[in-house]
């Protein structure tokens, strides 16, 4: 069983996904990042209604721009997956979920301390540069 469905290709464009975002952060922090797109492509809400695989969450576009900055400025993304990421991506996408993303749909590094809200949603915890922010109570259930 997995959270989402998925294909061999949606392994590989997760991992350099979580790679590119957060490599510095090592295997926790990519798994982290790995639980933000399994959490957008699941969620039926918000800015996510139309989100249900992970290519979608990775190519979602709003205002113009991808929601995930490393697709339009991460050299990073566009390198070949490595096999260890995979194996990470892959957890991810059968059963691997953990606090502070467990429930979380956007993350961000603030440079600083991270915002008690962002865009009004609840922070929900940090992994060491990474803020994670959660839905506010009763607006997505579907995350949960």
């Amino acid at each position: 069983m997995s959270f989402i469905r998925y294909t061999s290709k949606d392994v590989d464009l997760m991992a350099r996904m979580m790679r590119a975002e957060a490599v510095g952060e090592g295997r926790l922090g990519m798994m982290f990042v790995g639980n933000v797109i399994v959490n957008r492509a699941k969620a039926d809400c918000l800015d996510f209604t139309d989100i249900r695989t992970a290519r979608e969450a990775i190519y979602q576009v709003q205002g113009g721009n991808y929601v995930f900055e490393a697709v339009q400025k991460g050299s990073m993304f566009y390198q070949p997956a490595r096999e260890s990421t995979k194996r990470l991506a892959r957890k991810n996408l059968k059963y691997w979920r953990r606090h502070p993303a467990k429930y979380s749909l956007w993350y961000f590094n603030p440079f600083e301390s991270c915002p008690a809200t962002w865009y009004g949603e609840p922070f929900a915890g940090q992994y060491k540069n990474h803020c994670f922010y959660e839905p506010a109570a009763g607006t997505c259930e579907s995350v949960y």
